[in-house]
């Protein structure tokens, strides 16, 4: 089993780890409503897809 001659650093440690973050998800703005939604879904808040009502919602 191989085993490291030598303890890493902090540094080569960190540097290796640099590109692990997780990315926040892609949000694109909803052409009706205006509100804040996943790109090519139905926006939740309104309903409509490609400028059209797809899902009822019980919005006042």
């Amino acid at each position: 089993m191989a085993v490291p001659k030598r303890r890493t650093s902090r540094t080569r440690r960190d540097t290796r780890r640099a590109h692990d973050a997780l990315a926040l998800p892609a949000r694109s703005i909803c052409p009706q409503c205006k509100e804040p939604k996943l790109p090519h879904r139905v926006c939740p808040h309104c309903g409509s897809y490609r400028g059209r009502e797809v899902v009822k919602t019980d919005e006042d």
